[in-house]
Parts: C-alpha cells; sequence; structure tokens
C-alpha cells in the first residue's frame, strides 16, 4: 500500500484515500477479485487505476462507451500516465501503434470495448503480454435487468477462463440486488470481496413535480436558481431534445443537443464543448453521461418520466460530483406513463422482461407520489436505511398535501394477509372493490371478509395506495410470483393498529386538473389529445398569445375524435376558419399523422 498511496499523491494529487478506496485496492494489488459499488463521484476509477499502475504489466479497462473511454485516457495522459484505448475510432496504423506499445510493455492502461476484447486476434495479442488486471466498468451493463444492458458483456466470463491468474475488479455506480446477483453469476465473481459503499449524495438536492406548462416551470427553475450553471437535460426522444435545445437558445442559454442520431462529428463536437466551456447545457438522451467526468455539473433535469429508479439514480449522480450542492429536478406527467407503459408492451422482451419492467416503472411512479422524504425512498430501493429527513428534497421541505391513510391502508395490508399473498395489486384492488369476476370466484375470494370492504375508493385511488405502500417499504412485488404482493415486516405496527399513516393525495387526479379543465371523453386518446395540447401552447408563445386564442378545448376534442388528414378535412372543424386553416392546419395535420405513425 505504500506504492499505492505514493501513486495517489503523486501522480492523482490527492492526499489520502476515501473509504473503502484503500481496502478494495489492497484487494486489487494482492491479486484478488473485487465487485465494487461506489456511487457516482465517490472515486471508482482510482481503485483499478492505481492498482494498474502500482501492479506490474498493463491493467486492461473494459469500457462500453467510446466517449468514456476518450474522456478517461485524455485525463490520465494529462497525469502522466501512459494510457490508450482501442477502438473504432483509430485507423489501422494508429491501431497498430497501439498493440505495439502493449507489447513493449509501454502502456499502464488500455481501455478496450468488450466486443472487441473477445476476438480471438485480441485474446492472442493480451495472451502474450504481462497484465496487471482486467477492470470491467460499468457492470451493471451486464445484466439484463441492468438500465444499460449490453450483450456484448455477456461474453466477459471468459476472462476469468482464459485469465485465472489475472485479478478482476468490476465496478458500478448502480445495481439493485438483483442486478448485483446477475453481476456475480455472469462475470464469475461469486467468491469476490464485495465492497457496497452507501448509495446516498447528500449534496444533491431531489425535487419532483407534476408537468403544468414543463417549459415555463423550466424556464423559471434555470433563470432563479442555474442562469450560468452548467446542467444535463433529459428527455425521453431525439426530436424532444432538439426541440428543446432550441428552445433554450431562444431564450438565451447555450444549449447542445446529443443524442444517437446525430453525426459522430457533431456528437463529439457537444460533447467537448460542454466538458471545455462554461455554462453549457447539454440537453440529451440517455445515451449521454455514462463515464462523464464533469466536476461542476450543477443541475440534472428529467423533462419525462425515467423508466427505473436504477435509471434515475446514475443521470441524476451526474450532478455535484465536486460535492458542492446540485438539483436533482423531475417533471412527470400521466402522459410519460402511458408511454413507457406502451413501449414496454411493444418491446421484444419476453414476459418475464416486461413483468419485472412494469415493477420497476410503478416503483420510479411510487418515488414520484411519496410524502416522505425522497431520499430515505430512494435509498431504501437499494436497500440501504436513511433517517426519516434529510432537509434537502421537496418534501422534506415543503410538505405535500396528504390524507390519513391508516385505515384504507390497514384495509391493503389486510386484504394481501387475507388472500395469501400470493396476488399482483390488480386483483387486489378487486377483491377490495367488491368485484366478483372469474378470478375472484375461482378462489372463492368473495367469501373473505376483506371483500368489498374498500368501495369508498375508486381503483386508481386504491392502486395509488398499494404503489405508496411499497415505496414506504411496508409491501413488496415477488417477481418470482409474477410480482405477487407480499408484506414485509413494518407492516406489523401499522396492522395491529399501533401506528398511523398518511399518504400523498392522488398525483393523477392532480395531474388531470392541472393539466385541463376539460372534462374529456372516456375513449379519448390521451396520448394525441397531450401533443395537440403541447402544439397549441408552442404557437401561442410562438406569437405570445394565450392558447385558446388559437383554439379552444372542443376543436381540440374533435381534431382527436375525427382525425382530420388534410386541410379540407380540417376546415369542416367546428372552431376553424380559412386563416386558422392555412395557418394552423398543417402542424395540427402532422401532429395527428405522427401519433398514427406511433400507433
Amino acid at each position: 500500500m505504500n506504492k499505492a498511496l505514493t501513486v495517489l499523491q503523486e501522480i492523482f494529487g490527492y492526499e489520502n484515500f476515501r473509504s473503502p478506496q484503500a481496502e478494495i485496492i489492497d484487494t486489487v494489488i494482492a491479486g484478488g477479485d473485487a465487485l465494487v459499488l461506489m456511487p457516482t463521484g465517490g472515486g471508482k476509477s482510482l481503485c483499478y487505476q492505481i492498482p494498474a499502475i502500482a501492479r506490474d504489466g498493463c491493467g486492461i479497462v473494459i469500457s462500453p462507451l467510446i466517449a468514456l473511454m476518450q474522456d478517461q485516457v485524455g485525463a490520465l495522459k494529462q497525469l502522466g500516465v501512459r494510457a490508450s484505448f482501442l477502438n473504432s475510432t483509430l485507423d489501422h496504423q494508429a491501431a497498430n501503434d497501439i498493440e505495439q506499445a502493449l507489447r513493449d510493455n509501454a502502456l499502464d492502461l488500455l481501455y478496450i470495448a468488450p466486443e472487441r476484447l473477445v476476438k480471438e486476434r485480441t485474446l492472442g495479442l493480451l495472451k502474450s503480454i504481462q497484465i496487471s488486471l482486467f477492470a470491467i466498468d460499468e457492470a451493471h451493463c451486464v445484466s439484463q435487468w441492468g438500465h444499460d444492458f449490453r450483450s456484448d458483456y455477456l461474453q466477459l466470463s471468459i476472462l476469468h477462463r482464459e485469465f485465472p491468474d489475472i485479478p478482476r475488479i468490476a465496478l458500478t455506480a448502480t445495481a439493485d440486488a438483483r442486478t448485483q446477483k446477475d453481476i456475480k453469476e455472469r462475470l464469475d465473481l461469486v467468491r469476490a470481496e464485495q465492497y457496497l459503499v452507501g448509495f446516498d449524495r447528500p449534496n444533491i438536492r431531489y425535487t419532483i413535480g407534476l408537468k403544468n406548462n414543463p417549459r415555463n416551470q423550466l424556464a423559471k427553475f434555470l433563470k432563479q436558481e442555474h442562469l450560468t450553471d452548467a446542467g444535463i437535460i433529459y428527455c425521453l426522444s431525439r426530436k424532444k431534445t432538439e426541440e428543446t435545445a432550441a428552445w433554450l437558445k431562444n431564450q438565451g442559454f447555450n444549449a447542445l443537443a446529443y443524442h444517437a442520431g446525430l453525426s459522430v462529428t457533431e456528437r463529439a463536437e457537444n460533447q467537448a464543448a460542454f466538458l471545455r466551456e462554461e455554462s453549457v447545457i447539454i440537453v440529451a438522451t440517455i445515451a449521454f453521461g455514462m463515464g462523464i467526468d464533469k466536476p461542476d455539473v450543477r443541475f440534472v433535469v428529467h423533462l419525462d418520466l425515467p423508466k427505473t429508479i436504477e435509471s434515475y439514480y446514475q443521470e441524476t449522480g451526474r450532478a455535484g460530483r465536486d460535492g458542492k450542492p446540485a438539483n436533482a429536478w423531475l417533471l412527470y406527467g400521466l402522459q410519460d406513463v402511458i408511454k413507457l407503459r406502451e413501449m414496454l408492451d411493444r418491446s421484444q422482451g419476453n414476459e418475464e422482461y416486461k413483468r419485472i419492467e412494469r415493477h420497476r416503472l410503478n416503483r420510479m411512479l411510487a418515488l414520484c407520489e411519496t410524502t416522505t422524504c425522497r431520499r430515505q425512498a430512494l435509498l431504501h430501493y437499494f436497500d440501504e436505511q436513511a433517517a426519516d429527513r434529510c432537509d434537502n428534497c421537496d418534501t422534506c421541505i415543503n410538505p405535500v398535501e396528504t390524507w390519513d391513510a391508516t385505515e384504507a391502508s390497514r384495509k391493503a395490508l389486510s386484504v394481501v394477509y387475507r388472500t395469501g399473498q400470493r396476488f399482483g395489486v390488480n386483483h387486489l384492488v378487486d377483491v377490495l372493490r367488491g368485484a366478483e369476476n372469474e378470478k375472484v370466484r375461482q378462489f372463492e375470494h368473495q367469501l373473505l371478509p376483506v371483500h368489498g370492504i374498500g368501495k369508498e375508493l375508486d381503483g386508481n385511488q386504491w392502486h395509488s395506495v398499494f404503489r405508496q405502500l411499497m415505496a414506504r417499504g411496508y409491501i413488496r412485488a415477488n417477481l418470482e410470483r409474477y410480482s405477487a404482493i407480499c408484506l414485509e415486516n413494518k407492516c406489523r405496527p401499522l396492522l395491529r393498529g399501533e401506528e398511523t399513516i398518511e399518504l400523498r393525495k392522488d398525483s393523477k387526479q392532480k395531474i388531470t386538473r392541472q393539466q385541463t379543465k376539460t372534462a374529456l371523453p372516456t375513449d379519448l386518446d390521451v396520448g394525441l389529445w397531450e401533443a395537440l395540447r403541447e402544439c397549441r401552447r408552442r404557437l401561442a408563445e410562438t406569437q405570445g398569445v394565450p392558447p385558446y386564442i388559437i383554439f379552444h378545448d372542443s376543436t381540440l376534442l374533435l381534431m382527436a375524435e375525427l382525425l382530420p388528414s388534410s386541410l379540407a378535412e380540417f376546415a369542416g372543424l367546428s372552431g376553424v376558419g380559412d386563416r386558422k386553416r392555412e395557418k394552423y392546419g398543417p402542424a395540427f395535420i402532422e401532429v395527428i399523422r405522427s401519433s398514427a405513425c406511433s400507433d
């Protein structure tokens, strides 16, 4: 460890290790394997970079993204470390030069993509040199349950078979229990030393709100709190990233788009600008950010609901890596949930995959709806205990409106118990509401004393109760039994009447009221309705007029019902005159066409 400490001080410029860096580095230097779960900004990279420098030979780092490799290699070269990478950006001669440097023992660290590493030519090259260690960065990519799954990572178990005497270290910032299990099994790290560092990032303030004119909300947030700061804004679609970046530019911000549909050159230029310049805002899909080591990102915004808590935690963790105060700011709405569920239903995954991802989406939604400390709920997801209050999230700073849900919660817990902890939420709600459908009769649940005791709440309200109880840790979903709801030990005092509970008032009802005052038809395509309203809002904002000046809600409802596909059909709608037909018709017809294509 004396040599490791010297490397830390002389090369990296830090006086002492953070806990448990010293223990991890000692394990790897001694030739042992390690699995490291450490939050973003916690110093994961040093855990393999220092052993690679301290041990004889070259450290081979498996990295999933070209941008990640380039960023880390560039930083290491600035420190005088002999580091390089092999990836598709290199021409034939440059790749040959790096391979020769490897043979000449002239490199301390080599970053390489998993698909290149498992090729016979590369394996032959590695067998001809002295290797100090293998580091598998972003190890959650090996798990199909991880939020950044990459099939090439599945082949990395070859390292244990082909190089049994070389120490391996797998690292990630985000992995729930299932993903941790996958990492250990798929990488043959079951016997590895495991280091789990606390997930808490106390300098990050978590704020989650409902969408209500999101661009105005975003503008207010940026202008009041981050007028000249660097930050990242995540959107679900490529189109939205470009539209949001363009809009921010018009508002006077230095904003750039980043998504996989841009050219390699444009992506590289935008990333370079973000890393090198001050006050740059990147508007991106989740393709951006992994491994980006920019310490002064003061905010991370989500303009759409993330698919999972893992994704949310990983992405918000890119803020405040310097330990100074930072904001994680999220807006969500009904349409986000609908869109993500539709995407999941249309995915190519099998039923087990879809079932687990639905559960994860529900947990993400439960985090949005919780009335208690968000940090506590977030850390509970990763099986970490936390104080009741952090005083650095929106629910601690501005407590939400709640209702006494003690009796309703007891009923919910009772129906879980009475039905044997074997059924999902939909069936439990049916029993509470007194339904006598085929499934209820099949299991004779109409004979239970809990049948029909919950008619005072509607189905949506009961679903909200179950989601919030899950977020609080009173119940959990047993993913091995098709998301059957099970009781946790924490529920006992509540069931026995020894404690009370307050729940957030139903978020979905709030969203609907805030989005529109129009009574919407039950068969309305909500996705199209929101897209039409967004189109109207953009047009109104451009011209500086209220939205109803463009079209009333009644006209938008006719568009959603009749789906005009030509200007002639558009002219037949109530509230559409000649000028509005010519001025606005093409924009709204395009929205309708795009919605039909996405279906």
